[in-house]
């Protein structure tokens, strides 16, 4: 009587390489189609709105303080180089709204002045951020 040899079974494996080169090319995938907003850098007191509306697009942000500071892109900057400064965020991530969050006790023409600088940017949907009543 012959005996059977029972060879070894290899163990079943998965190879799991193609599943981490698509998770990888995904990951690269929405790091590079993230849409990353520009904060002004600076908490303000807004004025309350009883109409108040959120615009999800918005990514460019300027901050007013009472004290006639400008805060944009997280660094203080001046009141005339707002335009410059605008242009180069355009280039980086083009938009079509800029919010500005002014300070409650914020001086109006320095407000109308910024609304000037970001127009000649070529920004023409300028929103004052307001709180919601």
């Amino acid at each position: 009587m012959g005996r059977k040899v029972r060879e070894q079974e290899e163990e079943a494996a998965i190879d799991m390489t193609p599943m981490l080169d698509i998770v990888f090319i995904m990951l690269i995938f929405f790091i590079v189609t993230t849409v990353f907003v520009k904060e002004a850098g600076i908490e303000v007191n807004k004025p309350d709105a009883n109409r108040a509306v959120l615009h999800k697009n918005a990514n460019i942000f300027i901050a007013v303080t009472e004290d006639g500071d400008v805060w944009l892109d997280k660094r203080q900057v001046d009141v005339d180089t707002v335009r410059a400064n605008i242009e180069r965020l355009l280039t980086e991530q083009p938009t079509d709204y800029v919010i500005i969050q002014a300070d409650v006790k914020a001086k109006h023409g320095l407000i109308v002045e910024i609304m000037d600088q970001v127009k000649d940017a070529g920004v023409e949907r300028i929103s004052v951020a307001a709180r919601g009543g």
